[in-house]
């Protein structure tokens, strides 16, 4: 099924987020109902969050990035299959000199920007399986996942951006949490006015 993606200005994308167990309610049909969200919205990654749950899950498919020719072939071919659930993730390094690439992201339609982030990261998090993983990731796949990592974090890209970018950005982001922008999936806008 697919769910409503939250817009910018919902409270729920400001929480620090919490760890589930197992027995989180229908936890299975969630994390599914999350992929077809993200896949119909395509995104290549997609925060609890974002569906307006605060709980720490986000699920990450980075295949739409396996077809840029600016990267080498193994950057490709591992971008191609990487595709994975994350619950209760912790990021416990970053590492490298940071640098910028355009972020973008389905809670903030219509707006990207250039963000600085560490190349390289590690991670503690479990599976869909409850099974832990401990993994070091860089370049791009490191980026997809601190961007959806920030959303448990209760941060958004737009955070990192100068006060000057975000000045120039407010009347845009204002317009995207009023629901004045067209979008071609299912949203959630929460400063819509009612009765219109």
């Amino acid at each position: 099924m697919i769910l409503p993606i939250v817009a910018y200005g919902d409270p729920v994308l400001r929480k620090v987020a919490k760890d589930i167990t197992q027995e989180y309610p229908k936890l299975e049909e969630l994390i599914t109902n999350m992929w077809e969200t993200m896949y119909n919205a395509h995104g290549v990654g997609l925060a609890a969050p974002q569906v307006g749950l605060p709980i720490r899950l986000f699920v990450v498919d980075t295949a739409p990035f396996g077809d840029d020719e600016e990267l080498d072939k193994e950057e490709q071919e591992q971008l191609k299959g990487f595709k994975k659930v994350f619950i209760n993730a912790k990021i416990e390094a970053e590492n490298g000199r940071e640098w910028d690439f355009n972020e973008g992201c389905l809670s903030i339609p219509d707006i990207r920007e250039d963000v600085k982030r560490k190349p390289e990261i590690t991670i503690k998090y479990m599976d869909e399986n409850f099974v832990s993983h401990t993994e070091t990731y860089d370049g791009l796949l490191a980026r997809v996942i601190q961007h959806e990592y920030d959303h448990i974090q209760g941060i958004l890209f737009t955070d990192k951006l100068s006060s000057l970018k975000k000045r120039l950005l407010k009347s845009r982001l204002d317009k995207i949490s009023k629901g004045k922008i067209d979008v071609e999936y299912k949203m959630k806008f929460p400063n819509i006015k009612k009765g219109r």
